[in-house]
């Protein structure tokens, strides 16, 4: 009988010792959680849920600490139970994940239903409207994710990001902002220098201690008329910098941190109107230029062909990645009804998902090398036939008929980017009418908008009409 006491004594030793330690455990692993010690919690939660993997708490915190520490998929498993069982604080964790794998409309249902409970207990729900409003937004661009060629990328720390632009003289130049003006400012930022070397653009603190667009013009031999590009550019609440103008001296690329940004800096263009000294309401590049990280400092080389932009996506804290890409004028976009290649375009996952060809050798070579004032070749479009074959004139389409396709294919494109800029302006004036003259502006732009959607599919059929011709006659001649 004595035996049998001591057994029992020594089971529920074991159970009460066990269950102190689990609870030690969780203690220290709350506290580290509480303290943003995430990848120190991360083993403790990780043991717990393996031991009760139907607890939500559990399941909560050990997703969490999984999404802090980058390891998406099994946090999606973890939070997923979460949610399951209205763990309040998941459904902004899950949103949260949606939007940083591109998973964009996913990330707007589970904000919405966070802000649905937010609304029942009467908190604050401003800062996940607006979360929800750019997953909106990243649904759009997604949806519309431009197939351009990315031919190749290198991952720099960020102040040595003007290394890796080796610019053509007629492109003009970039400086660091400290060594053009010899100042010692705690932000990285560039000027650039036209190729006449009688203008320089640039961002700095203007009086409201924000980064604003500046310009200024030699006067002489000195620099002066400083000016202030205006407030559609350099709207309150906003850091703008990182400016490069073609050679055109009229389109203008730079980043800013607006209200219309995707993540931090989102790169934007605005064109120069001479005959009425103003500027164009700038409109937002697309993906994959722009992502939810900071995207700044698009640079096309008209003479070289090629374009470079810098993204800090997927990198440590003090790397940028610089990509390097074949400028399209028509901006086409990925045709595809597949969204995990829209989402691996947009994401830049590979960039060799872009490729056209097999062999971009040369270009690449020719991007890191300082060119002299070769004359540029010409190149008035991108027309891929096949792996080795690329069109850039008319003159280059070998059939008649399949050159009488892609004419038209060019005029639909005109006539796209036309409505495009119509419906720009059009929006941009509706903001700031008055309520009559909105109604009428609103007319306008639906049917803008309904004839641009007809309009978009009809490029991509004739294309494909016209490869397919092309190279019937290839093959026939």
């Amino acid at each position: 009988m004595k035996e049998v006491a001591r057994k029992l004594l020594y089971i529920i030793s074991v159970v009460l010792l066990s269950f102190g330690l689990h609870a030690q455990s969780l203690d220290q692993a709350k506290k580290l959680y509480n303290e943003g010690q995430y990848a120190e919690a991360k083993p403790a939660f990780e043991r717990l849920v393996q031991r009760v993997p139907s607890n939500s708490s559990y399941n909560h915190w050990y997703g969490v600490c999984c999404f802090e520490t980058g390891d998406y998929e099994t946090a999606e498993k973890h939070l997923a139970i979460a949610v399951k069982r209205k763990v309040q604080e998941s459904y902004r964790y899950m949103g949260d994940l949606y939007f940083m794998t591109y998973r964009f409309e996913e990330a707007e249902e589970m904000y919405e239903e966070y802000i649905a409970i937010l609304t029942k207990k009467k908190q604050d729900t401003e800062i996940f409207e607006n979360k929800a409003s750019l997953a909106k937004k990243g649904q759009r661009m997604l949806e519309r994710v431009e197939s351009i060629q990315i031919i190749d990328s290198i991952v720099v720390k960020k102040e040595d990001i003007l290394q890796a632009y080796q610019l053509s003289e007629e492109a003009g130049t970039l400086y660091p902002f400290n060594q053009f003006f010899e100042a010692d400012d705690s932000v990285f930022t560039t000027v650039y220098m036209n190729q006449k070397e009688r203008n320089i653009y640039y961002g700095r603190h203007n009086s409201e201690g924000q980064y604003a667009l500046f310009t200024q013009s030699k006067l002489i031999d000195k620099w002066g008329d400083e000016k202030q590009l205006p407030q559609n550019i350099n709207a309150p609440g906003s850091d703008n910098s990182f400016p490069f103008v073609l050679s055109d001296g009229a389109t203008v690329y730079y980043a800013s941190t607006n209200a219309e940004s995707l993540g931090g800096y989102d790169i934007f263009v605005t064109r120069y109107n001479t005959n009425t000294d103003t500027y164009l309401t700038p409109e937002q590049m697309g993906m994959p230029f722009n992502s939810i990280y900071n995207d700044y400092l698009l640079v096309i080389d008209e003479n070289k062909g090629l374009g470079w932009f810098v993204s800090d996506r997927f990198q440590p804290e003090d790397k940028a990645c610089i990509y390097l890409f074949i400028p399209d004028d028509t901006r086409s976009r990925v045709e595809s009804d597949d969204v995990e290649e829209k989402r691996a375009r947009a994401m830049l996952t590979s960039i060799q998902n872009s490729w056209k060809v097999e062999d971009y050798s040369e270009l690449i070579q020719l991007a890191y090398t300082e060119a002299s004032g070769a004359s540029k070749p010409q190149k008035d479009f991108e027309f891929v036939i096949n792996d080795n074959t690329v069109y850039f004139t008319l003159n280059d389409i070998k059939s008649t008929e399949a050159k009488g396709y892609y004419e038209k294919v060019i005029s639909l494109r005109q006539q796209i980017r036309e409505l495009e800029e119509r419906l720009t302006e059009a929006r941009a004036s509706y903001t700031k009418a008055s309520s009559s003259a909105r109604t009428q502006l609103a007319g306008r732009i639906v049917q803008d908008e309904q004839l641009l959607e007809e309009l978009l599919k009809e490029p991509y059929e004739l294309e494909k009409k016209a490869r397919n011709v092309e190279i019937q006659y290839l093959r026939t001649h």
